[in-house]
């Protein structure tokens, strides 16, 4: 007679769980929570709520969007990846999750979740001041190698912030040291942009369309983005690969992911029902009123993102010297 240990009565009764949504196929048959790292208002939380309600119908439950907050994305981003693997907690999960860890911040990475889709992702572009004297990237580019570290002053975001360390990289890809061009922290893209328009700051490198106010008042240009290619909402803005011949790319983006482990027929079931909601008009519409960027990559592409992204963001870090451990 086989002895019954505790390990196996509780894999027994998470069997027994599991059976009534999988076995007799009836998943899901309650809400879904939907946490979002980030607080209500913002871009994340915007994207989250179109993204829900398109679920929503296709799904036939609610979906309820919670944002868990605090400790730089790590609280939310921890409420995701210790959730139960049962498809009732999935989360918006950003590109901060391929730069915490580094940080020593957490322990979690791209590997602590099952992706299930990428959606959207924003580059930085690299903004200068409508009378600067450098009318494309090439010649701020020039200028920056031809001047000692620290003549130019830019700034975007914190330090160590996903558009610091979009400069490192871009600087590291010229075969600068990341810290040649000095990093003024900000509280966001919004004041870096009002410091650069004052002229307390050269470059500022945060997303166009968190730049686009003060381009579209004639106090702002940007020069290019780091990108594979042109955004069509800002289709005159060039690529850094155009101009520099320098194929880097960064940016910040939002996927959706589930905890690690998630059983793979509900897995399946939420990707088809996100390419779904991907490809609806009103999700393509919500996003470009914003000037959100829109991109598809499906689980596995997913993955692969966000192991390159990860890669590159250690190697940003370390060049700034943000790196721990």
């Amino acid at each position: 007679m086989p002895i019954l240990t505790r390990r196996s009565l509780l894999a027994a009764s998470g069997a027994a769980l599991a059976m009534p949504a999988l076995g007799q196929g009836n998943w899901p048959n309650r809400p879904i929570q939907l946490v979002v790292p980030w607080g209500a208002g913002g871009g994340t939380d915007a994207t989250a709520r179109i993204v829900g309600s398109l679920l929503e119908r296709d799904l036939g439950q609610p979906v309820n969007v919670v944002n868990r907050t605090g400790g730089s994305g790590v609280v939310g981003h921890s409420a995701i990846a210790t959730a139960a693997p049962d498809g009732y907690t999935i989360g918006m999960i950003t590109v901060e999750i391929t730069m915490m860890h580094w940080q020593g911040l957490t322990q979690l990475n791209p590997t602590s979740y099952t992706p299930l889709a990428l959606m959207n992702s924003d580059p930085p572009g690299v903004q200068v001041k409508q009378d600067s004297p450098y009318q494309d990237i090439k010649a701020l580019a020039d200028a920056i190698k031809a001047r000692p570290a620290g003549t130019f002053k830019a700034s975007g975001t914190g330090q160590g912030g996903i558009w610091h360390l979009a400069l490192v990289g871009w600087l590291q890809a010229m075969g600068l040291k990341g810290d040649h061009v000095r990093w003024v922290p900000s509280n966001g893209a919004a004041p870096a942009m009002q410091e650069l328009a004052a002229g307390g700051v050269d470059i500022v490198t945060c997303s166009v369309p968190e730049a686009r106010a003060m381009i579209d008042a004639g106090r702002a240009k940007s020069l290019a983005i780091m990108a594979p290619q042109r955004n069509p909402m800002f289709a005159q803005v060039p690529t850094l690969n155009e101009t520099l011949g320098i194929n880097y790319s960064v940016g910040a983006w939002r996927g959706i992911a589930a905890p690690k482990n998630l059983p793979a027929p509900i897995a399946q079931r939420y990707g088809a029902a996100l390419k779904a909601a991907y490809d609806n008009p009103q999700f393509k519409e919500f996003m470009s009123s914003r000037g959100f960027g829109t991109v598809w990559q499906d689980a596995a592409g997913f993955a692969s993102f966000m192991a390159e992204g990860d890669r590159a963001m250690g190697a940003a870090m370390r060049g700034a010297g943000l790196a721990r451990g």
